[in-house]
């Protein structure tokens, strides 16, 4: 019976062999030569191994890819590497990464809880929809070669050096709105999308938004394209260019952007404006000149939140993501989940 054992245990350990699976290396500064079995160890990236935590119930995220309609479910933290890399460049401080990596884990939590957005997932990779997210693949091709490693630890630090960590107010996970650059001054939600306001999301001012290239932009459009533009939208639409303030802004929000602006006989709000034209932020102002009319823009995104490069300057003179977080968003606390 033992030897019947003993032939099937070395007929395994041949066919392992034989497969790779275990190979004989030498002993090395061991007292007499001799083999030892061994199994090779798959090379592994230890930054993609999210810290040890309990989430409880959001241990996972039902991702919905927008391309393809499938819906992933991903380990939460996971899932967050994805979105600090689409989300925010990695040659930002490391701090400003790290307040992105607990503003995007707080978002996840509070559309997990709501559950109202997608049919079967909590949340998708398109950035119109929701926050953005990417493959590490993808994103690591886009990257310059002798940087991959090094951005994407640095993105993978930022997450794991938060872990659990989210942003509360009176107890509840908050809606973590942010943007690409706040030209100067956050807005409130109100202003952009109307409904009610959040008493942690309110109008905070932001040195060193206008280092930034996202500070700044310009859209020149011609009179016709102009009123063709407009006229998607209201067909009404009558813009007399010889007649005295053709377009004229008629009010501004506290942010500083425009609220209404009148473009003929029609009065829109700025926000609907800079969907129409294309404009990177309702902070604008024009000038008409000949057949065109330019318009000169400040800031990028709805406003509304944390400002990702305010983000970045407020790190570069020394704040921590705590202290970032706190600028942004009033009268939070940052807690473990």
């Amino acid at each position: 019976m033992v030897g019947c054992i003993l032939k099937k245990v070395v007929l395994i350990i041949l066919i392992l062999i034989l497969a790779g699976i275990i190979i004989f290396k030498p002993k090395e500064n061991a007292v007499g030569a001799g083999l030892a079995l061994t199994c090779p160890v798959p090379d592994m990236n230890q930054s993609d191994i999210p810290p040890a935590y309990d989430y409880k119930q959001y241990k996972t995220v039902k991702l919905l890819h927008t391309v393809t309609g499938e819906v992933e479910e991903v380990p939460l933290d996971e899932y967050l590497y994805g979105v600090v890399a689409a989300e925010m460049p990695a040659s930002y401080n490391i701090e400003a990464l790290k307040a992105q990596a607990v503003v995007a884990r707080t978002y996840t939590i509070y559309m997990i809880i709501d559950g109202k957005k997608f049919d079967n997932a909590d949340v998708s990779d398109d950035p119109n929809t929701c926050q953005a997210w990417i493959s590490k693949e993808d994103r690591l091709a886009k990257w310059n070669e002798n940087e991959r490693d090094s951005n994407w630890n640095k993105i993978t630090e930022a997450v794991n050096s938060t872990v659990g960590k989210i942003i509360t107010y009176d107890g509840s996970p908050i809606d973590a709105f942010f943007c690409a650059n706040n030209g100067g001054k956050s807005e409130i939600p109100i202003n952009v999308w109307g409904g009610i306001n959040y008493p942690y999301l309110q109008v905070v001012a932001t040195a060193g938004e206008d280092a930034y290239p996202q500070y700044s932009s310009e859209v020149s459009i011609s009179k016709e394209e102009l009123i063709q533009k407009l006229k998607q939208y209201h067909n009404n639409i009558q813009i007399d260019f010889t007649k005295d303030k053709p377009i004229e802004i008629l009010s501004y929000t506290l942010a500083d952007r425009v609220k209404t602006v009148r473009f003929g006989n029609v009065e829109i709000s700025g926000v609907e404006a800079r969907t129409i034209l294309g404009l990177k932020s309702a902070d604008f102002s024009f000038n008409i000149s000949g057949d065109s009319v330019t318009f000169n823009v400040t800031g990028y995104g709805h406003g509304v939140g944390m400002s990702q490069t305010g983000a970045d300057t407020i790190a570069k003179e020394g704040g921590t993501y705590e202290d970032i977080i706190n600028h942004f968003y009033i009268g939070v606390q940052i807690v473990d989940i």
